[in-house]
């Protein structure tokens, strides 16, 4: 029963009540740009639109445009439901909390993201200053829903120039959509500027994170912005997809697929591929709330990094099951010394190389 369901007479009212006000104020949705095609951004994606008139920037992660991107995935703003997480003394949901120790070790997924943790942790060091940018280029998909149906779009290149200093900016990097370079601004409320963190990751602040897989799953829960009606599981599940993949240390990468390997309810995906129809061994986790299947692409060889993509796993009013909500290929990763700069290369990086 919804709070607001529960009329003020009910003894239990006054309980609700109590318990509301014990519970930490929700965070603010924080979008990544790293996934900034993920489900859920269409909703901030028509908060842009509203606001663009007033001249107020909407919240989003790393990298914002300038100039309002296309929209891209699955809106869910008008099905929301606004509830209430319950989640134990240290942010984790009490279903993750109670399993003992070891107990995923036994799934299929958690074996296999054992086995990609080992390779990461094998990857060579880059060399990343602050004063640098990391680079990443990307061929994307995405599904319009602007008409209210999932409408795929085509296959575009993205590319994203990410600054690595630690202090706030107001512009922390560029984007490049076909050819079309855009500035990146600060997230909304943040007026001095956006700092390294969670929605802004730069390499010495993913250096700073947990190594131990279960202190960094404790602080992925902790600060994970929330969003009314997602699962806390996937919400994780799905800021650990904004990480991986990109420039970063070894450990860490490590660290976060160990973490992963423990959120309850991720599965292995036999089918899984790329934007670019790269197939390869796969991990997933479905948002039951949502109606939706979110999948990492690893190669079949050697375990790295390939991309995701996101689908519906039951028919909704934006299109029947299965229908492709976005699709993401990692094609290069690089660290150069300016925004706008192409790494140079002689030839094609294999996927999810890191050059520096």
């Amino acid at each position: 029963m919804n709070r607001n369901d529960i009329p003020p007479s009910h003894p239990r009212h006054s309980d609700v009540d109590d318990l509301a006000r014990l519970l930490p104020a929700p965070a603010e949705w924080d979008l990544p740009h790293e996934q900034q095609l993920r489900h859920k951004e269409l909703l901030m994606q028509h908060i842009d639109r509203d606001q663009a008139t007033q001249s107020v920037r909407p919240a989003r992660r790393l990298l914002r445009p300038a100039l309002l991107l296309p929209v891209t995935a699955l809106v869910l703003g008008g099905t929301l439901a606004v509830g209430v997480a319950f989640t134990g003394d240290d942010g984790r949901p009490s279903t993750a909390r109670s399993q003992p120790h070891g107990a995923n070790d036994m799934r299929p997924a958690a074996a296999l993201l054992d086995q990609i943790s080992d390779v990461a942790l094998k990857g060579d060091t880059p060399s990343v200053r602050d004063d640098q940018f990391t680079y990443t280029r990307a061929k994307i998909r995405e599904a319009e829903l602007t008409s209210g149906k999932a409408v795929v779009g085509p296959l575009k290149e993205h590319e994203t120039w990410a600054s690595q200093q630690q202090g706030p900016l107001h512009k922390p990097g560029l984007t490049r959509v076909d050819g079309e370079t855009l500035p990146v601004n600060a997230e909304l409320g943040d007026t001095n500027g956006t700092p390294a963190g969670i929605s802004r990751p730069t390499y010495r602040w993913l250096a700073s994170l947990p190594t131990d897989s279960d202190e960094l799953l404790t602080y992925l829960y902790a600060k994970t912005p929330k969003v009314d009606g997602q699962e806390r599981d996937q919400a994780v599940f799905e800021r650990i997809g904004d990480l991986i993949g990109g420039v970063m240390p070894p450990r860490t990468a490590a660290a976060l697929y160990q973490a992963a390997a423990k959120i309850p309810g991720v599965d292995e995906a036999p089918d899984a591929h790329d934007a670019i129809g790269r197939r390869g061994v796969g991990i997933a986790r479905d948002d039951t709330t949502f109606g939706t299947r979110t999948e990492w692409v690893f190669d079949k060889d050697d375990l790295t990094f390939l991309g995701s993509r996101s689908y519906l796993i039951k028919d909704s009013q934006y299109g029947k099951r299965g229908t492709l909500m976005s699709s993401r290929a990692e094609i290069e990763h690089a660290v150069v010394d300016k925004a706008g700069e192409e790494p140079a290369a002689a030839q094609e990086p294999r996927p999810g190389s890191q050059k520096s």
